[in-house]
């Protein structure tokens, strides 16, 4: 990966906090445990999701950075979804406050990363070679889809009461 494109990534990832909290505050409070797009999680569930995966990826990119060819785990975010009741805890304040700390933390950290850095490697299930730039590639843009996905959302109650 170039360096530019590594910045560029690195710029989305940092914004990538703003993206959602912006989502969630034109999002009607009231609605956020309605799904109203068949098969697909709700805005709540969604918040409580990036917390978890956002604590998650912290993780990921520090054992990369700090053991030799780490084994990154998987997960089954459905599961977290079902076991941690995303979509019965209606404050959905501490799970936006881990998302942001998680990120500006890990920004910090991603910024003072050095090219041999960027090339440390592990293993994950879904990725035999799994490097911290390919986390970036992935944590980069997460973020800003799960935002747009809540925008969706709030897009299908708008039309569902307007309908």
């Amino acid at each position: 990966m170039e360096r530019e494109e590594r910045e560029r990534m690195i710029g989305q990832y940092e914004a990538g906090y703003d993206a959602v909290a912006r989502s969630v505050a034109s999002f009607p409070p009231e609605r956020m445990a309605e799904r109203p797009l068949p098969g697909k999680w709700s805005a709540r569930e969604i918040v409580h999701h990036l917390a978890d995966s956002e604590m998650e990826s912290a993780r990921r990119i520090r054992r990369l950075l700090a053991e030799d060819r780490p084994q990154i785990l998987a997960y089954d975010q459905e599961d977290y979804a079902t076991r941690f009741r995303y979509n019965d805890r209606a404050d959905v304040q501490p799970s936006l406050d881990a998302l942001r700390g998680a990120r500006a933390t890990t920004a910090q950290l991603l910024r003072d990363m050095t090219d041999a850095d960027w090339r440390r490697e592990g293993t994950h299930p879904e990725h035999p070679r799994y490097t911290a730039e390919d986390w970036l590639r992935i944590y980069a843009a997460h973020a800003h889809n799960h935002a747009a996905q809540i925008d969706r959302l709030r897009e299908a109650l708008t039309t569902e009461v307007r309908g």
